[in-house]
């Protein structure tokens, strides 16, 4: 298989051309042979992944889907590149009616999204995952959408049919010094609290329909003292809050999914990391103690839809 290459990471006389620049991301445009992707590893529980982009313009500093870029090139841009999968709603269509050929009587699951983020800036142009929820409200699969984006309020409308959803609100940290450090081109706490509470109570009873709420604090970034208990206090609007440390520390990991810079990040604020299992377990218990009605959950078992 031959690998493709991208105008402005590579040589090659056949690169796929850059269509034009978004903010400080370079865009590519690609026809994707396949949308839904077998779900694997930390999300096993789910028949499906779906990514309608590829790469991503948060660039958080930990993230792990930069290990999936296309080359060493882009892994080191992380943040300053998006490819668009232009043909990814035709081909959604395509995959769910043969998966109901094939399984008439069950909804797939499916998980979106696993190495990007389906509501990064471009979306407000291209309105691709839009068009994707589109396709899949007749089809009503399990569907759970993981996102920083408080753009994600846009698309109440079509989010109000689905029948069975949870919508994931990542917010790693409780502090706004600590976001700007590890993820600075990603929406403020305050706008990812608003829109979550937002879409909370943007939902009507209707039997038979399982909507669900999460926060994902994910991987768990130090919050400053000062600001936890208003934090806390705030994520009672969900019914579920996930927690997960930091990407393991052996090497084999850190080579698959923590750059240098989340790691020079850690060394700033040792006074967490270097007691990390302690700061872990405090910052369970004071989760436990101050929402008893907030299921907490850890690392895999939190990212199912139940």
């Amino acid at each position: 298989m031959v690998k493709s290459e991208y105008e402005g990471y590579s040589a090659g006389q056949q690169s796929i051309p850059l269509r034009e620049n978004f903010g400080t991301a370079q865009l590519y445009a690609q026809n994707a042979q396949s949308v839904l992707n077998k779900a694997t590893g930390f999300i096993s529980a789910y028949d499906f992944t779906l990514n309608p982009y590829r790469g991503c313009q948060y660039g958080c500093s930990y993230c792990y889907a930069a290990a999936f870029s296309p080359n060493s090139e882009m892994r080191q841009d992380w943040g300053n590149w998006v490819i668009i999968k232009k043909n990814a709603a035709e081909i959604l269509k395509k995959e769910l009616q043969s998966w109901y050929k094939k399984n008439p009587d069950s909804s797939p699951s499916i998980y979106m999204s696993s190495v990007t983020d389906p509501y990064q800036p471009i979306e407000t142009k291209e309105q691709l995952t839009r068009h994707l929820l589109e396709v899949m409200l007749p089809y009503q699969p399990t569907l759970v959408i993981q996102t920083r984006s408080p753009m994600i309020t846009r698309d109440v409308d079509i989010l109000q049919q689905f029948q069975r959803l949870r919508v994931n609100m990542s917010i790693p940290t409780g502090s706004e010094k600590v976001r700007k450090d590890f993820e600075p081109k990603s929406p403020s706490i305050p706008a990812r609290l608003q829109a979550i509470t937002k879409l909370r109570y943007s939902f009507p009873y209707r039997e038979n329909c399982e909507v669900r709420f999460s926060i994902t604090v994910t991987p768990l970034l130090p919050t400053l003292p000062e600001d936890e208990a208003n934090f806390i206090s705030k994520l009672e609007v969900v019914d579920r809050v996930v927690i997960q440390d930091f990407h393991a520390s052996n090497a084999r990991s850190l080579i698959a999914s923590t750059r240098e810079e989340a790691l020079a990040l850690k060394q700033k604020y040792a006074w967490w990391y270097n007691s990390e299992q302690q700061s872990y377990r405090k910052f369970k218990n004071k989760l436990i103690a101050m929402l008893p009605g907030v299921e907490i959950m850890e690392g895999k078992e939190g990212f199912g839809y139940e």
